[in-house]
């Protein structure tokens, strides 16, 4: 293992490797609630509602989205860098929860109802929202993901944090989307489709973004008393240009590198996924209602309490996965998994073997697949996210800095391409398919659909394979992190004993 530090760092002791308190570490995964609702409605709805409710073509939508991340590779590395630099009383990450909650409920609300105006105008205001929404979320989300390499420097505690963070990640985006389709977005005599209906999308928002803000406070607050806890280092001050350099040099890392390429493919592919879900569900399987113990529900519901259902299984899975073998193994293997079995059904129904909508096992099976196909992609996530925290004692030893933030501000940027990167390509998609606009359930041409489908399982599958490859790559494993902590502890020793120079 070859590492050098930078000169003139001071290397600080890393943050104990200790199990957290159950209370800390529920506090600490709530949060990830608040990016779950952020997620399900940007990634599921957003084009649904821009195209099928406003009636903006589905490639413009989807490009506006796209161009506002180009604001977000300045503002996410921005915010994390400068939340690695932040020193308060509440100590470097807190601040930043805290001034959160109220920009991403207040754009939340407003990304949801557009002004009646032209279409320019309506882009206009989207492309703003969007900016304004996911710059807020930045600000509270690569803070809040930071602290999982601060919580604890134990290699598999981490990956249990994580685990405990997406399994909340989940539960709040699936909250949502139950709601959606019970509540907010369900059917009515003027709207058989809920999905069409406008002023389902205005409770929608309203909901999401109290949602939203109780459980940033609620992470916040409940982490609050870890403050004393976390690695506070001395950052002296320096010219910008330094500021730039010190940063050009943390990112120059081969394994945060690795984990970026993989996360860009597997992010992408998930957005694609969550962006043309809709599409898939209500016009290739025709959902409508369901009968469960004598209650008739929309076929969403009991398909999001299935999709949850894998989050739980890898929510046990992956810890054990990453106490057993290698995490770059394991998270390949789950990679490439979770596209075989999540693409499964669409493979069988072009065969022809798969029920046919209407049939009693084409739902419970349809739901298997889903659910195993959720528990292996993000089993996967969990992995490559523990990965990412162990990134930063890495870096350490090679520049002398703790820089979190700015790795899980790359981590981060990388996701928010599931909604930028993944509804373009979904409206491009679309758009090949000739898909049209306000498409009726049940009257879009065959060859429509098989085209649709066709498109997207060829495309979700090469993305998924170049994910694995890049999985594979990532350098180290438990042992050289071991090495890596005890080598950091020594030198913190060495740097205390030795007094400063007159």
């Amino acid at each position: 293992m070859s590492a050098s530090i930078a000169s003139g760092a001071a290397i600080g002791a890393p943050p104990p490797a200790r199990r957290l308190r159950s209370g800390t570490m529920a506090s600490y995964g709530f949060g990830a609630a608040a990016y779950g609702v952020k997620d399900s409605g940007f990634g599921t709805f957003l084009l649904l509602f821009y195209n099928q409710v406003i009636g903006v073509p589905a490639a413009t939508v989807g490009f506006v989205i796209m161009l506002a991340l180009v604001i977000d590779a300045f503002v996410d590395p921005t915010v994390g860098f400068l939340s690695d630099r932040t020193r308060t009383k509440w100590g470097r990450r807190h601040p930043w929860l805290y001034g959160s909650a109220l920009p991403i409920m207040l754009g939340w609300v407003l990304l949801w109802n557009p002004p009646q105006s032209s279409q320019a105008a309506t882009l206009g205001w989207l492309f703003v929202m969007a900016v304004l929404v996911r710059s807020a979320v930045s600000a509270y989300e690569v803070p809040s993901q930071a602290m999982a390499a601060e919580l604890s420097a134990d290699y598999d505690e981490r990956t249990r944090i994580m685990a405990t963070r997406y399994l909340f990640g989940w539960l709040g985006g699936l909250i949502m989307l139950i709601g959606a389709y019970w509540i907010f977005l369900s059917p009515t005599p003027e709207y058989p489709n809920g999905l069409l209906n406008p002023a389902g999308y205005k409770s929608f928002a309203i909901a999401g973004a109290l949602f939203m803000g109780f459980a940033i406070l609620t992470s916040a607050l409940g982490t609050h008393r870890e403050i004393p806890n976390l690695p506070n280092p001395v950052i002296e001050k320096q010219s910008l240009k330094k500021n730039f350099a010190d940063l050009r040099e943390t990112m120059n890392n081969r394994a945060f590198v690795i984990l970026m390429i993989a996360g860009l493919f597997v992010y992408t592919n998930q957005g694609i996924t969550y962006a043309i879900s809709n599409y898939l569900y209500t016009y290739v399987w025709q959902f409508t209602t369901i009968t469960v113990v004598g209650y008739t529900l929309p076929t969403f519901v009991p398909l999001s309490f299935s999709l949850f259902g894998g989050v739980l299984v890898a929510f046990v899975v992956a810890p054990k996965l990453g106490k057993t073998t290698s995490k770059p193994k394991a998270a390949s293997v789950a990679a490439v998994l979770a596209i075989i079995i999540g693409t499964a059904p669409y493979w069988l129904r072009l065969a022809g073997v798969f029920p046919q909508v209407g049939e009693p096992a084409m739902l419970p099976l349809l739901f298997a697949f889903l659910a195993a196909g959720t528990a292996a992609g993000v089993t996967a996530h969990i992995l490559g996210a523990s990965m990412m925290a162990d990134v930063v004692e890495d870096s350490e030893q090679r520049t002398g800095r703790r820089s979190e933030g700015v790795f899980f501000a790359g981590g981060f940027f990388i996701q928010k391409c599931t909604s930028g990167v993944g509804i373009f390509a979904t409206g491009l998609i679309l758009a090949v398919a000739g898909f049209p606009a306000k498409a009726v359930p049940g009257q879009v041409p065959v060859e429509v659909v098989d085209r649709l489908t066709i498109i997207y399982i060829v495309t979700a599958t090469v993305l998924a394979l170049i994910a694995a490859v890049a999985y594979r790559k990532f350098p180290f494993g438990r042992a050289e992190h071991t090495a890596r902590l005890e080598a950091l502890r020594m030198q913190a020793l060495d740097s205390d004993r030795v007094d400063p120079v007159p």
